[in-house]
């Protein structure tokens, strides 16, 4: 009996060990996104204050960017160690947001009469409203690689913080047609 809990330990604490790569904190950091955590939720809200917009556009883009999150999927490509610190290459997939972006401010420059109010006069919040129902219905997707660092802290992997232009891939705003 003794022996087959010790086989059931040790199989435990080679499992457990294998749960610490960096593989599997980028792996959580993703899956973070795909759950809506917590923390995402605090950061999307954050993002959403920062922009000057009405309360119904404000629940329009929060309904965009939480629909972006769930569905984004990723593959891991390649994970590379040196030393405490890791390198992981995910393919993410992500609704083409800026593409939806692009289309709707082509829309704008040959019909801005389309967006004005009562009084005939260019509306910023119109075309704000029709700019976030284009982003919300958008189905198409777009591939971006991101290259994570993740540091290892007290035994532990940490996804450092990406930088701007992956937290934009991630959000499939990124503007690729400067690539």
């Amino acid at each position: 009996m003794k022996k087959i809990i010790i086989l059931v330990l040790s199989l435990l604490l080679v499992s457990a060990c294998g749960m610490n790569t960096a593989k599997n904190a980028v792996e959580s950091y993703l899956k973070k996104y795909k759950t809506l955590d917590s923390e995402v939720l605090v950061d999307l809200e954050n993002v959403i204050d920062r922009e000057n917009l009405s309360e119904i556009d404000e629940d329009k883009y929060r309904e965009v960017l939480k629909k972006q999150y769930k569905d984004l999927s990723y593959e891991i490509l390649e994970e590379e160690y040196d030393g405490d610190t890791a390198y992981v290459t995910v393919k993410i997939s992500v609704y083409d947001l800026y593409k939806a972006e692009e289309d709707a401010r082509e829309y704008l420059s040959t019909n801005k009469d389309a967006f004005n109010d009562e009084e005939g006069n260019y509306s910023e919040e119109l075309f704000t409203s029709y700019r976030l129902d284009k982003m919300k219905d958008t189905t198409e997707k777009v591939d971006y690689t991101i290259t994570f660092t993740v540091r290892k802290e007290n035994d532990k992997y940490v996804v450092s913080q990406p930088t701007e232009n992956d937290l934009l891939k991630i959000h499939g705003i990124y503007n690729y047609d400067l690539d």
